[in-house]
């Protein structure tokens, strides 16, 4: 199946602010997705018809209490999880991620190693090697291929042992759009005993996730990143849940999901995630209808959609950027291996530093980032510290005329 771009596109209010006399182009999804107006109502919705906390006998809390647990289901449909007490709400991925790092750290000793990697959002890096450092717990680095910035799967397995205990990893890196083998990284954990923590923060908005294919213990992302609000959300398998300690106050829920979802939760984004979520389910139904009686399959159809759609749009950037001289890309840019990344591309010039770049795109109304983007071990590893890279960020509701502005711009530097 495919969407009509021009439906999409009308959904995002944001989308029609202009600079001068031409649209802004949105390349930033990377650090945030623009969000439909059903998830701007959602939000509006709930603040100003049943705002309450839960747990209270009158109908405003009963109703929040109704948000948060549809809004669980929704998050199951779109992970391919099956219980929603599977799914812990929180401030965002890097608060969850430094929780549960706590937690699992309190298992480890002196002498259990904890695995991370050099193409990962420092998020999913600098949580373990503190927990691991309080714990005396070794960290060891899997090391990625500067040729075409994916991982190095065989120094991954040599650094895999019986002393492993967890194998943290991203299913996309939000620098280069690499997309790891989490299947095959998650197959060999197993085989030693380690635990797995996948970061999917940047793959949500790009591809399906299925964690019961995965067979992963734990997987974050952030609602911000497919459409929604800053509400953060962690699957975790519900043995591990119930049995993992939680640092939380004592009135708290001693059972999952509520003994991890530390505090008063963000109701009005929860609710803004499941409008999200259902935004999604639409772009794969035929009818609305559809859309609300088979969530999962719904999506799974946007998906391919959506897949389908960013590889053309990454093609036509890529290609654009190698006609220009001045460029190097980070990342895969064989057109045969477009299924192994997602489309965030990061370049850097010979001339121009990419702060420059992205100031002087700026000025001309289109939105990039540069610097490091919190991927700081794959910034260091390939000694693009302290500038770090000019970063593109497409999603589906771009378009090809957009990528022609930035390209006919990037060629016109001065």
């Amino acid at each position: 199946m495919s969407f009509d771009l021009s439906i999409v596109r009308s959904r995002f209010p944001a989308l029609g602010r202009v600079m001068g006399d031409r649209p802004v182009v949105f390349f930033d999804g990377p650090a945030g997705s623009q969000v439909p107006r059903r998830v701007i109502d959602a939000v509006s919705g709930y603040l100003s018809s049943c705002n309450a906390n839960q747990g209270g006998a009158f109908a405003t809390s009963r109703e929040t209490d109704a948000v948060v647990e549809g809004a669980q289901r929704a998050v199951c449909d779109l992970l391919g999880a099956a219980d929603p007490d599977e799914i812990v709400f929180g401030a965002n991925m890097t608060s969850l991620t430094f929780a549960f790092s706590r937690a699992l750290s309190r298992t480890w000793s002196a002498g259990d190693e904890i695995l991370v990697s050099r193409l990962d959002h420092d998020a999913n890096v600098t949580p373990w090697v503190l927990a691991a450092r309080d714990a005396g717990a070794t960290v060891r680095q899997i090391e990625i291929d500067p040729t075409d910035c994916t991982l190095n799967m065989d120094d991954f397995r040599s650094k895999l042992s019986a002393k492993t205990k967890l194998v943290a990893v991203g299913y996309a890196s939000n620098a280069v759009g690499t997309i790891n083998p989490v299947r095959e990284i998650i197959e060999a954990a197993q085989e030693v005993g380690a635990l797995t923590f996948v970061d999917a923060v940047h793959y949500a908005p790009h591809g399906l996730i299925d964690v019961a294919a995965l067979q992963c213990d734990f997987l974050v992302c952030s609602a911000y990143k497919f459409f929604g609000p800053h509400v953060g959300i962690l699957w975790g398998r519900k043995s591990l849940l119930e049995s993992l300690d939680a640092y939380k106050v004592r009135p708290a829920p001693t059972s999952p999901p509520g003994k991890w979802m530390t505090g008063t939760q963000n109701h009005e984004g929860i609710a803004g995630t499941a409008a999200a979520i259902d935004y999604l389910a639409e772009l794969g139904a035929a009818e609305r209808d559809e859309a609300s009686s088979n969530r999962r399959a719904a999506l799974v159809s946007a998906f391919a959609a959506i897949r389908e759609y960013e590889q053309q749009l990454v093609s036509h950037l890529l290609g654009g950027l190698n006609d220009i001289s001045d460029i190097r890309i980070y990342g895969i840019t064989d057109p045969d291996q477009l299924h192994e990344r997602v489309p965030t591309v990061s370049f850097t010039h010979t001339r121009f530093a990419p702060s420059a770049i992205a100031a002087k795109l700026a000025e001309r109304g289109i939105f990039v980032w540069a610097g490091n983007h919190y991927a700081l071990p794959f910034t260091e590893a390939m000694g693009l510290e302290p500038d770090g890279t000019v970063r593109v960020g497409l999603l589906h509701y771009n378009t090809e005329e957009e990528v022609d502005r930035l390209l006919e711009q990037l060629c016109t530097l001065d």
